[in-house]
């Protein structure tokens, strides 16, 4: 009856599934994404698009991208397919599936091992490495690691960039953690590492620069795009409560 539909399904599906991991890999979200397209061509492919792509607010509340995957359903998944074939890739997706889910011994553990021959100084891994480390609050583990891509364009604006600048302060280098924050503290961006900084001024009992840090962040939003405001949501509503404790 639907002799087109029965003939190309299986390409429409690919192609699907191959747009949604390229957007989601650009935009940096393939962490919270690219299981559920993987495992979920069709559904994940289209839930994808309808969230990131439509921006439709009804299911920007999709849980983390997963409500559709059992965390334990595809941890197991992945633990069988790392049993069949030990791969760099079949580690390191198991290992951030042990992060998301809060395993995070399970998930160094994993890091550390990929992090052999070709692939000793992999950008990615060691990324994960600090969020994994940082969890831990194993913070002179975590400095090293930035040490080795600290050079590297995309750590400048990356998320390991953040913890590392916090990182410094929780280790008692409070010259060298607000270097960092220094370097992240541009209007209309870096809301993540600004708040942070924040709080890192306020632990130092600077308040009143911290409340311009937090005040900063609040005046900024109106003027950003609704699609950067929902982005940037989570900081502006922590700036706006840490700016009545301060």
């Amino acid at each position: 009856m639907f002799p087109f539909f029965n003939g190309y399904f299986y390409y429409v599906t690919i192609g699907l599934q191959a747009i949604c991991a390229i957007h989601c890999i650009r935009r940096g979200t393939q962490q919270k994404w690219i299981y559920l397209i993987i495992f979920l061509p069709l559904v994940g492919s289209i839930v994808y698009i309808y969230t990131e792509m439509f921006n439709r607010r009804g299911v920007r509340n999709f849980s983390s991208g997963f409500s559709l995957v059992s965390p334990a359903g595809r941890i197991r998944r992945l633990e069988n397919n790392l049993r069949f074939t030990d791969t760099f890739n079949h580690r390191v997706m198991l290992a951030d599936a042990y992060l998301a889910a809060g395993r995070t011994d399970n998930a160094i553990e994993l890091y550390e091992s990929s992090l052999t021959g070709a692939f000793e100084e992999n950008e990615y891994v060691l990324k994960q490495l600090i969020i994994a480390y940082f969890q831990q609050q194993s913070y002179a583990k975590l400095v090293p690691l930035a040490g080795k891509i600290y050079n590297r364009p995309e750590f400048a604006r990356s998320k390991a960039h953040i913890l590392y600048a916090i990182a410094l302060g929780y280790l008692g280098d409070a010259v060298k953690a607000e270097q960092e924050f220094r370097k992240m503290k541009a209007r209309y961006s870096y809301f993540e590492a600004r708040y942070e900084y924040g709080l890192f001024l306020r632990r130092a009992g600077r308040e009143e620069e911290a409340r311009m840090i937090f005040g900063e962040i609040i005046d900024e939003a109106p003027h950003l795009s609704s699609r950067e405001r929902r982005d940037i949501r989570p900081w502006i509503a922590q700036a706006k409560s840490a700016l009545k404790e301060v």
